[in-house]
């Protein structure tokens, strides 16, 4: 039988691609992927010889930027070694990164244990069935605004409407309606906790910081609170934060600018810096100490794989020699700034939020009291972005901007020029009327 034709427009090596292989979260016919070949610093090469501005750090994962040289030599040196291993193997690159793990990890899990696999989600998942082991309970309370991950299980605990074509998902979750109103408050949570039977309820799932879903960011003192909350009632915490770790907020996780430790804190993406395929959960000593005599119920063929625990050390050592976590904070606070004087302009940007260099700016038609900005508006936004090399991540009316923290502060500046160079030429054009 043969394969489907290429979308239209797609030539060489991309439609070849199209035709054995789908894109990910789109119909394949709107699908336009870049062919990277190269790529150094926040910067990455084309084969048509672009050079683009990642103002996306990838996936929210490259971290450490492209042509990282100890993350090349780190993983030259491990797939030189051929190691094969299965997932109870033991191994010092192994060790190592449990080791550093928990040395940058909150301080309450400093007596706790790591669990190596290989994405966000699957960390998620393993958190969850870690927290309902422990405790025997089995709902799970989750935020309304919050993505866990794309799988059936943390679809189910997500708060996001990319989950309505799965719906009904897994039964026991608890969707509760926090916004991060003015108040340092953790909101309805404990209204929710109670309705749902405080014995049933075995963990508190939740973002550092809200990410795919718009970067908001919850006032001082919410996560000491929602903390309080879960050990009133002897309800786990877990703090996801696989998008917000690793200095992407300025801090080495999100809690800590709260000084808060989870039961359970669970990474990946900056965890390897998108250079292999790795997430980790880390668990606290007494999570830890159950399972001396429990029975672990979790494992994958391909968790803690020599490639992915020597990119787990590489990055970690990368971030702390080069003083990458304060750099971020340093550069959040200038882009902050430079976000806001953005906006001032441009009375199309709704409100620009974030910290460190994690922010969302969102987007409507006109000036205040016009409408969200429309999905014409957005896709003549794209072409633009395109047309300027500028990669960024874009949902709804909203834009991202989350650099790699190497980023200099000259190239931070062009890729924001180029972004207003983009804004002003999408709104400098009449709105698209919408078809009859």
């Amino acid at each position: 039988m043969n394969a489907p034709g290429p979308p239209t427009g797609r030539t060489g090596l991309a439609a070849q691609q199209s035709q054995r292989v789908f894109d990910t979260w789109t119909a394949q016919k709107d699908a336009s992927p870049l062919e990277i070949v190269a790529g150094q610093g926040a910067f990455f090469q084309t084969a048509d010889g672009a050079r683009w501005f990642d103002f996306g750090s990838m996936t929210w994962n490259a971290n450490l930027g492209h042509g990282h040289p100890g993350m090349r030599q780190a993983l030259v040196n491990a797939a030189e070694r051929g190691l094969l291993t299965y997932p109870s193997s033991v191994f010092p690159d192994k060790v190592r990164a449990a080791e550093l793990l928990l040395e940058v990890a909150p301080r309450g899990l400093a007596g706790g244990k790591v669990f190596l696999c290989l994405s966000g989600a699957e960390a998620n998942e393993n958190a969850v069935k870690m927290a309902r082991l422990v405790t025997g309970r089995r709902k799970i309370v989750y935020r309304s605004r919050s993505y866990h991950g794309a799988t059936l299980g943390m679809l189910s605990y997500s708060g996001d409407p990319r989950r309505k074509a799965f719906d009904p998902g897994l039964s026991d979750g608890i969707c509760w309606d926090d916004r991060y109103e003015a108040t340092a408050g953790p909101g309805d949570l404990e209204s929710a906790i109670q309705a749902a039977g405080p014995d049933s309820v075995a963990a508190v799932l939740l973002e550092g910081v809200v990410g795919a879903n718009g970067v908001f960011v919850p006032p001082t003192g919410y996560y000491r609170q929602i903390r309080q909350v879960c050990d009133r009632y002897g309800v786990m915490f877990i703090a996801d934060e696989v998008l917000s770790g690793f200095g992407r907020t300025g801090r080495w996780f999100a809690v800590d600018h709260d000084g808060v430790s989870p039961d359970i804190l669970t990474c990946a993406k900056g965890l390897t810096a998108g250079y292999a395929p790795g997430g980790a959960v880390v668990a606290s000593g007494r999570i830890a100490r159950h399972f001396d005599d429990a029975v672990l119920s979790c494992g994958l063929t391909a968790y803690a794989h020599p490639l992915t625990c020597a990119a787990i050390v590489a990055a970690i050592t990368a971030y702390r020699d080069e003083g990458l976590i304060r750099r971020a904070a340093r550069l959040g606070d200038g882009l902050r700034v430079q976000l806001r004087l953005l906006g001032q302009k441009r009375p199309y940007i709704q409100e620009t939020r974030g910290l460190g260099l994690l922010w969302a700016i969102e987007l409507r038609e006109g000036g205040s009291g016009t409408p969200p900005a429309t999905p014409a508006r957005m896709k003549a936004l794209a072409g633009n972005l395109r047309q300027r090399h500028l990669h960024m991540h874009k949902r709804d009316n909203l834009i991202f901007v989350a650099p790699p923290l190497i980023i200099s502060d000259e190239d931070l500046q062009a890729g924001l020029v180029a972004l207003g160079d983009a804004l002003d030429a999408t709104w400098a054009a009449p709105p698209a009327r919408p078809p009859r």
